[in-house]
């Protein structure tokens, strides 16, 4: 079956966009360079928008009141429309199939259980506690977007600090504080022990993608004639979701990564149903995770919502200052 092929195929496409995002990053870097050096200026990357996910919600809330897409930003927009469309109909495949964080973090729990042979579980309590930390930051974000006022929301696309707010994070890079560093090597050291530990706690995205995944028609399941109750599935979630048990495995921490049905030791016990009856493919589901973060870009250039209005002249003032 192709579904043993699907790890593979997601590791393949997890280094494509890791490579596409750094290369992103050193686009953006030579165009910063170039804004006060006075040498050619390269184009700027819109894609750069796609770590400005503040800027998309914000942005997409404008939006639905009326203020249209904004032109400061508009592929943040764009990008963070995608990606929750994506939840909505393939769970969180952004998170396990796209996402550079999700792939290095994947990568460095791996790590660990190659060396460790297993991976840290904390105790459940603890668990349950440090989870309501990445909804707490997702109720700040969505509390402040929606009780703004359509002016109040405008007031803050349309500022200065929001128009180099990509060139700021640059700079958070290129220069981080002994804070940044402290946090950023704690969080490193703590993905080889445990599984995921950004994405589990603190992603304020991955906790809006997970409960917008809720209403996917996707969901693996079970057929529990043919499961033999191996436990494998258990194992090797990254979630740590109790597949074994479950009829429909319809819980937002689900990141639709297929390693529970590549894994599973009967070939048909488990699988990616639609509305609980149609069988979806492996490659299928590969390919519509492709083609709907490419089609939603690609409609954002087209329609003209993918390029800011903030010109080198704009970025050379607003950074002066």
């Amino acid at each position: 079956m192709f579904n043993r092929y699907v790890q593979p195929l997601r590791a393949l496409i997890q280094v494509v966009f890791l490579l596409l995002s750094l290369l992103i990053g050193f686009q953006f870097a030579r165009f910063v360079s170039a804004l006060f050096s006075g040498g050619p200026l390269p184009l700027r990357p819109a894609a750069i928008e796609s770590f400005l996910p503040i800027s998309g919600l914000y942005g997409v809330v404008a939006w639905l009141k009326g203020g249209g897409i904004n032109p400061v930003h508009p592929a943040a927009v764009v990008i963070f429309t995608t990606i929750v469309v994506i939840a909505l109909l393939l769970r969180r495949a952004f998170c396990s199939w796209i996402c550079p964080i999700g792939t290095i973090s994947e990568w460095l729990w791996k790590l660990g259980f190659h060396k460790l042979q297993r991976n840290l579980v904390p105790p459940r309590w603890l668990d349950s506690c440090l989870r309501v930390i990445k909804y707490a930051l997702l109720g700040f974000f969505l509390a402040t977007a929606l009780s703004w006022s359509l002016e109040a929301l405008e007031g803050f696309l349309y500022s200065g600090y929001h128009a180099v707010s990509d060139v700021k994070l640059l700079q958070l890079f290129r220069s981080p504080s002994v804070t940044t560093l402290a946090v950023a090597a704690l969080l490193l050291a703590l993905s080889i022990p445990l599984r995921n530990p950004f994405c589990r706690y603190l992603c304020p995205y991955g906790a809006l993608l997970g409960l917008a995944a809720l209403a996917s028609p996707l969901a693996v399941q079970r057929d529990p004639k043919q499961c033999v109750s191996c436990g494998v599935c258990n194992q090797v979630c990254p979630s740590r979701l109790d597949i074994m048990h479950a009829d429909r495995v319809n819980q937002q921490e689900c990141l639709g990564c297929w390693r529970c049905i590549s894994h599973c030791r009967v070939h048909s016990a488990l699988s990616m149903r639609a509305f609980g009856r149609y069988t979806v493919q492996g490659i299928i589901f590969a390919l519509l995770v492709l083609l709907l973060f490419w089609g939603g870009t690609r409609l954002g250039k087209t329609s003209g919502h993918w390029q800011t209005i903030v010109s080198p002249a704009d970025y050379r003032q607003l950074l002066g200052q």
